[in-house]
């Protein structure tokens, strides 16, 4: 037996083979069967010629990742990772050989391919890295330190702590782990669901890898070998969540076009030359193939990703360069990947994860001798403050990275952690974090039983209780002067049980109530100057609008002591009084708030379901209030762990463990995921079904 791939019942891949090497070949060629739409176009985005089959909507993509020399980074990352750790660069580069050698099969049954006329390429020994750093550059939220340098200098300093809560951009999660003295079998369970932005296909895969060193369940990365955020080796158990850590940094830079290129001013008062040169992307048209030169200008800081000699588009005289890890220390921190497979105890775990580098997470982990472990794993540099907050000038001493924090670590609470990205474990890493609320309810929940099984902890996962609805209620409550049918719509949402059930009129009617006073305070004349940022790149303007950011801050801002002379009970009355006045149907939540996942190449629409959930509520999927009551972050998978018998553990992602539209297994789980069910975890071979020999 070189490789053997069975299926279960839902199609999910199970691997079997003699070596790591040969498993990671296995694990590369079932992707490419099953994925080989999905590991293209992340191939192309880790390059920047996306564009060039999917037309002018991803040029702005192509443009940053080639400013920001993403598949540069990548390749030098592979260099380093050959020469530090040849064994994991020779596992990478089997993975990648898996991938080349069935990718052209795997895109003879997508019709993807043949509608863009697309035809497959080669993966690099690199590209995995590519795509690992291309899914997470975005995940820290670079692009809020705009946001915050708008909003000192248009409100002042005092005003950034009003708007710091996680923003349309960032990605999030809910973990818990729950000790063996709380559940019923004496071993511990670990559960929770990774937020972000749902697409199709699914950005996590369902997996099982086996060979005589170890035998693993979890969700890998499509693209990456091994399984990095959740996993279960049947001994010891781990997941993540984002820690909402800031580990990268932008710098306002002043450039100069010289005879010989172009050179940047650095915190000594010289002048030293940038590396520059020029690339071209190309653009799918429907009449012509248009190609847009990009010039490419690296600082010493990092590279220039908007702006540059001649300022912004808009003329405004800014450059600003983009320092992140992987460019300084060429690590991304695969040499944890092969550790955490072959991990059997939280001790294993932890010292695998000590060489993680990005995204910064907190990990939690739990084995079967009764060991638990919470921590944060990941690089974060050492620097002043205003580089944590703010962009910095690069001509100015002061604003250089001086080693790396040492991850924070806790214990359990009544042999409980819950982390939903909340100001905990991580704060002295992040500035932005969510509201405690899904953190606060999980510890409720998990607080009225003394005994938790693995079959109870979708109840957690499905709760759609809104904390943050308090603010807004509070406000109704002393309103006056209402009409008789704002009267009633205020009475009416103050006896609600504050649940965003799907099938909830009284849920859809404060989410009208709540979108029209976002849209109302955006339109205050104190927030006039945040609505027109300056011409930074496309890719970053989802961090700089003013609607959203209100959304997201709505609680902040209604319970701030003074805003800026906003009569805020006026601005709710007005509010209440609109949406009792539309003379509209009663809707439910659930008419509205809809799955809306992306797919880099939209077909014929699904008739995408009405969702239950909110922004923070412990099923966060997320609207962006005053915008859009549609949901495109969601739940991206579910898991519960049970370190008692694996085969208790479950597991679900939104659609489907296949790629290929019109696959029996595209969108099966699909069911499942809306009701909150799981699907089994089986790790039985004599349950599986043979498919082939490798």
């Amino acid at each position: 037996m070189t490789a053997e791939i069975y299926r279960d019942a839902w199609g999910i891949p199970h691997l079997r083979a003699s070596d790591a090497t040969a498993l990671a070949r296995a694990q590369g060629r079932v992707t490419a069967l099953d994925r080989a739409w999905q590991l293209e176009v992340e191939r192309h985005r880790v390059q920047g010629t996306s564009a060039s089959f999917l037309g002018p909507d991803s040029l702005a993509w192509d443009v940053f990742v080639r400013r920001a020399r993403l598949d540069d980074t990548a390749r030098r990352c592979f260099g380093s990772l050959e020469e530090r750790d040849p064994e994991t660069a020779d596992w990478v580069r089997a993975y990648v050989d898996g991938v080349n050698d069935n990718l052209a099969e795997g895109a003879r049954r997508t019709p993807e391919f043949e509608r863009t006329g697309l035809t497959p390429g080669r993966w690099e020994p690199w590209t995995p890295l590519g795509v690992w750093l291309s899914t997470h550059i975005l995940f820290a939220g670079f692009p809020a330190k705009l946001w915050r340098d708008q909003v000192v200098r248009h409100l002042g300093p005092d005003a950034v702590a009003l708007f710091a809560t996680d923003g349309p951009g960032t990605s999030g999660s809910n973990g818990w782990l729950v000790s063996g003295e709380r559940t019923v079998t004496g071993h511990a369970l670990i559960a929770g669901d990774p937020h972000r932005f749902i697409e199709d296909p699914g950005v996590y895969q369902q997996i099982h890898l086996s060979c005589p060193e170890f035998d693993v369940v979890g969700l890998a990365v499509p693209g990456i070998p091994g399984v990095a955020h959740f996993g279960h080796t049947g001994t010891v158990a781990w997941a993540i969540t984002n820690a909402m850590a800031d580990y990268q940094d932008l710098y306002e830079e002043r450039l100069r076009r010289t005879g010989a290129g172009v050179e940047a001013l650095g915190p000594d008062g010289e002048w030293r030359r940038a590396e520059r040169f020029t690339e071209t992307v190309e653009v799918a048209g429907e009449a012509a193939r248009a190609r847009v030169e990009v010039e490419v200008i690296e600082t010493d800081r990092g590279p220039v990703i908007a702006g540059g000699p001649e300022g912004l588009d808009d003329g405004t005289p800014l450059a600003l360069s983009l320092r992140y890890p992987p460019r300084v220390t060429e690590d991304l921190g695969f040499s944890a990947l092969l550790p955490l497979l072959r991990a059997r105890t939280v001790a294993d775990v932890d010292r695998a994860f000590d060489r993680w580098a990005e995204p910064v997470n907190v990990v939690q982990a739990a084995d079967t001798d009764g060991g638990t472990l919470h921590r944060v794993a990941g690089r974060v540099p050492v620097r002043a403050e205003r580089g944590r907050v703010r962009t910095v000038p690069a001509w100015e001493a002061g604003h250089d990275w001086r080693g790396w924090h040492e991850p924070p670590r806790a214990g359990l609470t009544d042999g409980v952690a819950v982390m939903a990205n909340q100001r905990a474990l991580a704060t002295p890493l992040g500035v932005e974090f969510s509201a405690p609320h899904r953190a606060r309810r999980i510890a409720a929940l998990l607080a009225e039983k003394e005994r938790w099984s693995a079959a109870d902890m979708p109840a957690v996962h499905m709760d759609t209780h809104l904390g943050s609805a308090a603010a807004l209620l509070d406000l109704m409550t002393g309103l006056d002067g209402l009409t008789r049918e704002a009267t009633a719509l205020r009475d009416r949402l103050l006896r609600w049980d504050r649940r965003m059930a799907s099938d909830s009129e009284d849920a859809a009617a404060f989410a009208a109530v709540r979108g029209a006073v976002v849209r109302r305070l955006a339109a205050e004349p104190a927030f006039a100057a945040l609505t027109e940022p300056p011409a930074y790149p496309e890719v970053l303007l989802p961090w700089l609008a003013l609607v959203p950011r209100i959304g997201y801050a709505l609680e902040n801002l209604l319970r701030a002591e003074e805003l800026y002379g906003i009569d805020r009970p006026a601005v709710v009355r007005a509010a209440v009084e609109e949406v009792a006045g539309a003379g509209q149907a009663p809707a439910r939540w659930g008419d509205t708030h809809r799955l809306v996942p992306w797919r880099a190449l939209p077909g014929a629409p699904y008739d995408e379901p009405g969702l239950s959930g909110d922004h923070d509520c412990v099923l966060c999927t997320s609207p962006v209030p005053g915008l859009t009551d549609l949901a495109a972050r969601g739940p991206a998978a579910r898991y519960v762990w049970d370190l008692a018998r694996r085969e208790d553990s479950r597991w679900v992602v939104p659609f489907g463990a296949s790629g290929v539209p019109g696959s029996s297994h595209h969108r099966d789980q699909l069911p499942l995921w809306l009701a909150g069910e799981l699907a089994p975890v089986v790790t039985d071979w004599n349950q599986l079904t043979k498919e082939t020999d490798v």
